[in-house]
């Protein structure tokens, strides 16, 4: 992989690790890191053995800083068009895996940094960690899925507060607006929230794959639909599990008072 983007398996099969790794600029998305980020998801999208996915960042004390302005700068409009449709597409690629994907942040998540993690399905903070969509300061708008995102995640009246306001809260706020999912006391290592993320990711692997799958897909779609409309949807997603080998062993290890082993079929 280039640098900037690092998929590595965190000792545990199953669980992918995606980490930034652009020290010198604060992680911030430059077209190459886009870029980067693109190709290692499109890797995850039909690897069956992958079960989930942690989002972190390798630099202390940021997660990401959102758009790279000093390259920013150096673009013609145009560019910086083909540029955030390039991140937003990007960013949609991440929230449409097919398996859980979780973000871990342990510093600041600001501008396209926290529109990375509101693309996860989950996210768990440090305390001290920094979130904001802070583009109005720039008198631009969020343009990776921000202002579409937060508000399906914290509620429209107060995800228009935050968003006119371009106010960034820490971990314990996040945590009591409902931003993040879970919220930690920050290590001497700095990296409490990958820990808890990978705790997390851990109590995923033993379900099977199939029906995490589905259950995704349902949740997603349905929260797009009135409630009839998405029960079609959930008995569309049910079905898929009914054929599966999965279902069978997960019945039978039931029967066998035992563990049961999924493979994915």
């Amino acid at each position: 992989w280039c640098p900037g983007l690092h998929p590595e398996q965190c000792g545990q099969q199953g669980i992918v690790v995606l980490g930034l790794n652009r020290s010198h600029a604060k992680n911030a998305l430059s077209k190459n890191l886009v870029k980067m980020m693109s190709k290692a998801v499109d890797s995850l999208k039909s690897d069956k053995k992958v079960r989930t996915v942690v989002f972190r960042s390798e630099v202390p004390g940021i997660f990401c800083a959102g758009a790279d302005l000093k390259e920013r700068a150096k673009m013609h409009s145009s560019e910086v068009s083909s540029f955030v449709s390039r991140a937003r597409a990007t960013i949609n690629e991440l929230a449409n895996l097919p398996v859980p994907t979780i973000a871990a942040i342990d510093g600041t998540a600001l501008g396209g940094g926290l529109e990375l993690a509101l693309a996860c399905d989950i996210r768990v903070a440090a305390s001290s960690a920094k979130m904001g969509l802070v583009e109005t300061k720039l008198a631009i708008i969020p343009g990776a899925g921000g202002t579409q995102r937060l508000p399906r995640t914290i509620g429209v009246s107060l995800a228009k507060e935050l968003i006119f306001s371009a106010r960034i809260v820490d971990g314990e706020e996040a945590k009591s607006i409902g931003l993040i999912s879970h919220v930690v006391e920050q290590n001497e290592a700095g990296d409490a929230a990958y820990r808890r993320a990978l705790a997390l990711a851990r109590e995923f692997l033993p379900q099977g794959p199939v029906a995490m799958r589905v259950a995704k897909l349902a949740i997603n779609q349905g929260m797009e639909v009135d409630l009839v409309t998405g029960l079609a949807i959930e008995e569309a997603c049910y079905a898929q599990t009914i054929p599966t080998k999965d279902r069978i062993e997960g019945l039978l290890a039931f029967k066998e008072k035992r563990p049961p082993r999924y493979k994915g079929e």
